[in-house]
């Protein structure tokens, strides 16, 4: 357009405006069967809360839809399509996961508790200490 109206060449006109040459020879086609794609990647992630773009990907290629793996992801991202991130479980109250608060020893050696520690000396040798109590 620049180069017609003011009758000068590719060359210029592109470093005129600061674009690369290449983006002048060839149009933009934009995706014209994108549409039912995307309604169909929406219906997937609605039935597959915690499935991604790859399992989108793999179910409708094997569905027979003609799409690679980075249309997929790009329309998935256009489309802010995630998946949540999980909930953590919240801890019971009143009970605890330690097994020496559900063991209580009945006798001699009946319950161990074990400890590995780890020091330095002043000359840079590592201990190893292994603290047992019956």
């Amino acid at each position: 357009m620049l180069q017609e109206r003011l009758d000068m060449s590719e060359r210029r006109a592109c470093l005129i405006v600061g674009q690369h040459r290449s983006t002048q020879r060839r149009p933009v086609v934009r995706g014209k069967g994108d549409d039912a794609l995307r309604a169909r990647l929406h219906a997937f992630s609605r039935k597959h809360k915690r499935w991604g773009y790859r399992k989108a990907w793999a179910v409708l290629r094997d569905e027979g839809w003609d799409a690679n793996r980075k249309k997929i992801q790009r329309l998935w991202r256009e489309e802010g399509l995630k998946v949540p991130h999980r909930k953590r479980k919240r801890q019971r109250r009143g009970s605890s996961s330690c097994p020496a608060d559900r063991l209580r020893a009945e006798r001699p050696n009946h319950v161990w508790g074990l400890d590995f520690q780890f020091d330095q000396t002043a000359d840079g040798k590592i201990l190893k200490l292994l603290n047992i109590v019956d």
